[in-house]
């Protein structure tokens, strides 16, 4: 079975149908040039389209004077901020591909990205100039607070209409959950198809407001901030430091937004902790004033993405009135795979195919995807290119999934994390994690061991800010040594935990877990940028304590 979706919203921009993101943005440019454009949290003046459009034209004079030519790569290492889309639009603009870093990478994770995209020039921060000169290499570093690049470009416009749509538009590293990192090749078609895909699919606000703060090396912040506030003429507000997006919300009051899943599940538990633990029973007014705290007031709509999210924590926000959806894509899919569309949401599901997009499975369960979004290919790597995309055009996207008659999609897990035990029962960890973690605002994040063996157990890590106020709450040390070690909190997580196992099938319960002394950071040894589970760094980092668990 085959399906597409047939859900059009036809009300959109003349910069949709542009063959490239150059042309979409020139065409913004035109047609908003007034409207606010480029914006920090906390600063009332924002760079206007116009004003925009002419820095980018000066930003692309300055690295053409230093060499850089139609197919070079540039890369970039920065906090999301409004320079960001100035460098990474201007080298558009000059054919060229830009990529980003991610802040956290190590030299030798640099050195890598370097020696696969090629780039001769990166620009970064002076915070993180000390990781890009480590990594070594011929490539030229030019410091944010130096300068930009300024200087005039006198065939600009001849630049920016020579990008082809076949052109290399970026590349997104995937965040190496196995092994070294891929760069996906994303065109121009692939960026301009992902486009109306979502605007074919999800209401789009002409001059809307959105907020950048997930790492700009990720898909999620290209694509539904920078792009999508190309294509909408709308204000991009880029917040610094992600522990302050909750703050950026409510200065920026964005009209569509994602987080992922944990960040929802943070909003939940901060929100019960003051009461609100029934959102349906209580009134209306309280319902709005609770959305306008948070900055969500505007939302035409919200999105959880990039992991599963606990199904009650899911209808605990809808029963508060946010326009909450849940859905799912890659890197290689330029963002845009599948959603539930509003009004018809399925809790558990990650809806329906995008406009554009056609789904199936393969014998084996495997979700399969084609269309106009789908990469070019992994950057010097034709082998898992050809893994990965068939004759045909299908992407098989390591997910076992589940279709149901109206086209609604259900991931089960990754194809290659599925928990086989010893008696050969299949299993989905990240349900069962899913679960442990909905059981208590304690227990921030969960790692589920079983593969061949003949139960499951758990690493469990304490979420730092419940586990503060529980502290403080109980006099204790705040510190994850002492936390994970007192009585009472192991009585409270062993109640979760029993919790979650009455909602478990008796293979998939929890036999024996342990509560680590640690704090998992995004891109550390356990957890990527978006928080995903690094499962073999998990399970050979902490080898002896698994093997304790099944003493």
């Amino acid at each position: 079975m085959t399906l597409t979706s047939p859900q059009v919203h036809t009300d959109r921009s003349p910069a949709f149908d542009a063959a490239t993101v150059c042309e979409a943005f020139q065409t913004t440019v035109r047609l908003h040039g007034e409207a606010p454009a480029l914006r920090a949290v906390g600063d009332p003046a924002a760079l206007t389209w116009t004003e925009y459009g002419k820095r980018v034209e000066r930003i692309a004079g300055g690295l053409a004077q230093r060499g850089v030519r139609r197919g070079d790569t540039v890369g970039l290492m920065l906090r999301n901020r409004p320079e960001f889309h100035l460098l990474d639009m201007a080298v558009l603009h000059l054919g060229a591909t830009p990529f980003s870093i991610y802040n956290t990478s190590s030299p030798e994770q640099i050195a890598y990205l370097f020696s696969n995209a090629g780039n001769r020039i990166v620009v970064t921060e002076r915070e993180f100039a000390g990781s890009v000169r480590a990594a070594g290499g011929d490539v030229e570093i030019l410091l944010i607070e130096d300068e930009l690049p300024d200087a005039p470009h006198r065939d600009f416009e001849a630049s920016w209409r020579a990008v082809e749509p076949s052109d290399l538009a970026t590349l997104i590293y995937t965040s190496g959950t196995t092994g070294p990192p891929k760069g996906v090749q994303l065109s121009h078609a692939n960026l301009m198809a992902a486009l109306q895909g979502c605007c074919g699919t999800l209401p789009l606000q002409p001059r809307g407001r959105l907020v950048s703060y997930l790492p700009c090396a990720h898909i999620a912040d290209r694509f539904l901030a920078y792009y999508i506030g190309i294509a909408t003429g709308s204000s991009i507000t880029s917040v610094d430091d992600p522990k302050g997006v909750l703050a950026g919300l409510v200065d920026a009051r964005p009209t569509s937004w994602l987080a992922v899943p944990r960040i929802w599940e943070k909003i939940r538990a901060a929100l019960e902790a003051k009461g609100l633990t029934n959102p349906a029973a209580l009134p209306e007014e309280v319902k709005a004033a609770t959305r306008a705290g948070l900055g969500l007031d505007q939302a035409d709509w919200v999105l959880s993405g990039a992991a599963p999210i606990a199904p009650e924590t899911l209808e605990y926000l809808m029963a508060l009135g946010l326009p909450v959806v849940e859905g799912w894509a890659m890197s290689e899919t330029a963002c845009a795979g599948t959603v539930n569309p509003l009004g018809a949401v399925r809790v558990g599901s990650v809806g329906r195919p995008m406009h554009l997009l056609e789904t199936k499975l393969a014998d084996d369960g495997e979700l399969l995807v084609r269309g106009p979004n789908i990469m070019v290919g992994y950057r010097n790597d034709p082998e898992r290119t050809a893994e990965a995309i068939d004759p045909d055009g299908w992407l098989r996207t390591g997910d076992i999934a589940e279709i149901d008659d109206a086209g609604y999609v259900r991931i089960v897990d990754r194809k290659k994390e599925l928990i086989i035990n010893a008696a050969g029962k299949n299993m989905s960890p990240a349900n069962i994690e899913q679960k442990l973690k909905a059981s208590s605002p304690l227990i921030g994040q969960a790692c589920v061991i079983g593969d061949g063996r003949p139960y499951n157990v758990a690493l469990l890590v304490l979420d730092p800010d419940a586990s503060a106020a529980h502290a403080a709450a109980c006099g204790l040390d705040p510190s994850p040594a002492v936390v994970s070690e007192d009585p009472g909190t192991l009585e409270l997580i062993t109640a979760a935990v029993d919790a979650a196992n009455a909602r478990l099938s008796r293979v998939e319960q929890i036999k024996n877990f342990t509560v680590l002394p640690v704090d998992w950071l995004p891109d550390g040894d356990e957890l990527t940028p978006t928080m995903k589970l690094k499962r073999r760094g998990v399970a050979a980092k902490y080898a002896s304590e698994i093997e304790a668990l099944y003493g």
